[in-house]
């Protein structure tokens, strides 16, 4: 608990040694003697107990509401209890890709000699135990919560006497939690010896709670995992101080870990100036070069001890970003008011999203009971407060916790019943290599639904290659590069042979089409749009529908991109004299998409990645009209003549004659 590195602001004021004070340990000379004496005389047991219980100030004296307080208690709110909570349950979702780890700093002003004010630390822990009050927001799936440090501030067994009944709602709901010595907790290294923090927050207590995994000989530095999207975290609670000893124990339980992202929470790593941007401290220094830059696991630091809040992104060893953050309140209103940050994990998004609030200010709003300067500490929304993380956890955990590549599947998996065509390209030529004129693409099915080669007049060469590249979940390893364009048109596509049986297939009884598909960084709107991954040849007009939704010269089937790349499924069904249309959202670039467009007989539904679209038709639609022309894979025709050709790669398709469920596609 200190100001910035080198910072003497608050010193006077906070009981906050200045840097020049410290020897090495974090306690001040002038009150190091009195600390060791006090400590030395105090046991955290019975005598202690009892000292707490005969205290008037740590029993509940009512709510004196907005009041400034009055008599004997100076609390501004009537509130010092410590009453013990109803046992909870803690059962947060480990599978759930949202979970929230909760971060507390440095609470010592709250467990301060006779100054024992523990109702906004107890407002946090019921806000962590409290599902229901939770229960559809960001933190709805809380699994782990970290001290960092500074419980108490003079280190004193009457001070822990008090804390230990607040971590007690936690071990009695048997929540996964850690916590930490800081500077005003215990003074040396790890290799102190016996103390009233280690007393009382020691392995023997540890080992109860859920996720515990070990602790160093001298119990003053522990590993935590948990579990959460599906995977486990090791989270490191260690010591103000590290030795020698401390040091070879938190590589080793990293090296026995070696596949385990890992969060390393302590008391000091950096320190922030006044616009957040931070840096290691000394002692930092020390556990960057001894610990932290050389595991790759480590992602992620969470430090207190100083002010203010902020941040910094260093490099390590192996080149990934590591995280360092601090955050501390104990210079704010009411100690901090008990402020606890978020880290709320979306391993969906790729992101963490950073919160810091006052569980207990909030239970004031709630009630209208806070006081002004409270109601101003209800949230913090600064940027070094109220921020997010954008990381790419499959990318960044590579190097040592690769996530396996999905084998290639052999075509005969993919034959569902009511297959009526697949295609893939695992069997061609050589990745870079052209696609020759001669080219016939098997129907994996067997039907005789055959693929060849076509080109429009005046197209250069390359314009149609073989690749290895395809989408991560896609059955065949390999697609073919497209690398046509309109206005005007060039480039080579592939159609069904003219003998085909699926070019006068009707689908009455329901269809599911599928492909997968990559959009180039040069796709250019003007040039590329309302191109085709897979369309009919054959024109409304051609197929006699006249209704106010059609238009004579466009195909009766396709599966376009638009200029802004959505996906639009445009048909013309047996049932309607018009088309019906579903499109998709906005897609990106540079990214493998899935495809599958379902007809249940009735209604029809666009999908992407396995999700259902939004904009789905409604109208019943049965079935799809059919002239007895090819299919054309990468072509699109406007009055019957070849209008545009694909610019972009196409994995996979395959067209089965009956809906299938999401988890039937082939992405599945």
């Amino acid at each position: 608990m200190h100001s910035t590195p080198g910072d003497d602001q608050h010193a006077a004021d906070c009981g906050c040694p200045r840097t020049a004070d410290l020897d090495g340990d974090g306690i001040a000379a002038s009150s190091r003697r009195t600390f060791l004496h006090r400590a030395g005389a105090l046991g955290a047991g019975a005598a202690a107990v009892g000292l707490l219980t005969e205290t008037p100030a740590y029993a509940s004296t009512g709510g004196a509401g907005k009041g400034n307080g009055g008599g004997a208690d100076d609390d501004p709110y009537g509130l010092t209890t410590m009453v013990p909570a109803p046992r909870g349950t803690w059962s947060p979702d480990p599978e759930n890709p949202r979970f929230t780890v909760v971060v507390m700093p440095d609470t010592q002003y709250m467990f301060d000699e006779d100054r024992i004010h523990p109702v906004p630390m107890e407002a946090s822990f019921r806000y962590v135990l409290d599902p229901a009050g939770r229960a559809g927001g960001p933190d709805e799936n809380i699994v782990f919560l970290a001290h960092l440090g500074d419980v108490t501030n003079n280190g004193l067994a009457e001070e822990y006497a008090a804390a230990t009944k607040v971590f007690d709602l936690l071990d009695r709901a048997g929540a996964a939690y850690g916590v930490l010595a800081g500077n005003h907790d215990v003074s040396g290294t790890d290799q102190r010896g016996s103390t009233p923090y280690l007393d009382t927050f020691g392995p023997a207590r540890a080992r109860r709670t859920p996720g515990y995994h070990s602790s160093s000989p001298d119990g003053y530095n522990t590993a935590h995992v948990f579990t959460g999207g599906g995977r486990k975290w090791m989270l490191l609670s260690l010591d103000w101080r590290l030795s020698e000893q401390g040091f070879a124990w938190a590589n080793a339980v990293i090296a026995d870990n070696p596949t385990l992202p890992v969060i390393v929470t302590t008391h000091e790593i950096v320190g922030a100036d006044e616009d957040g941007a931070a840096s290691l401290s000394a002692y930092g220094q020390q556990l960057w070069d001894g610990l932290i830059k050389d595991n790759d696991q480590i992602f992620l630091t969470l430090n207190g001890h100083y002010w203010p809040p902020g941040s910094t992104v260093l490099k390590n060893s192996a080149g990934n970003d590591v995280q360092l953050h601090i955050t501390n309140y104990q210079d704010r209103y009411y100690g901090g008011a008990g402020m606890i940050r978020s880290y709320r994990f979306d391993l969906n998004r790729g992101m963490v999203d950073i919160a810091t609030f006052s569980p207990w200010i909030r239970e004031l709003v709630e009630k209208d009971e806070a006081n002004a300067l409270a109601a101003q500490e209800l949230e913090l929304t600064s940027k070094v407060d109220y921020f997010s993380m954008e990381i790419d956890f499959d990318q960044r955990f590579a190097g040592f916790a690769p996530v396996p590549a999905r084998k290639a599947r052999p075509a005969r998996r993919m034959l569902l019943p009511g297959t009526l065509a697949y295609w893939r390209f695992d069997d061609g030529g050589a990745a870079g290599s052209d696609v020759a004129a001669d080219t016939v693409i098997k129907d994996q099915t067997g039907k005789g639904n055959d693929l060849v080669l076509r080109s429009a007049p005046g197209t250069p060469a390359h314009s149609l290659s073989w690749t290895a590249d395809h989408h991560p979940d896609q059955p065949a390893h390999a697609g073919l590069v497209f690398a046509g364009q309109g206005n005007p048109v060039s480039g080579s596509y592939l159609q069904t042979v003219d003998q085909a049986p699926i070019n006068g297939e009707t689908f009455a009884h329901g269809y599911t089409f599928e492909a997968f598909f990559k959009v180039p960084s040069d796709w250019d709107g003007g040039r590329n749009g309302w191109s085709a991954m897979l369309s009919r040849a054959g024109s409304a007009g051609q197929a006699g529908k006249n209704g106010p939704t059609a238009t004579a010269e466009e195909p009766i089937l396709t599966l376009s991109l638009s200029s802004s790349i959505e996906l639009q499924w445009n048909v013309y069904p047996l049932n309607q004299n018009g088309a019906t249309t579903a499109w998709s959202h906005l897609l990106q670039q540079e990214q493998w998409w899935h495809v599958a467009v379902v007809n249940d007989g009735r209604i029809s539904k666009l999908y992407v990645n396995g999700c259902e679209e939004g904009r789905n038709p409604t109208s019943t639609a049965v079935g799809l009209t059919a002239l007895g022309m090819p299919f054309l894979l990468g072509g699109y025709q406007w009055a019957g003549a070849i209008n545009q050709v694909f610019h972009g790669t196409i994995g996979d398709v395959r067209i089965t004659g009956r809906a299938l469920t999401p988890g039937q596609f082939m992405n599945a």
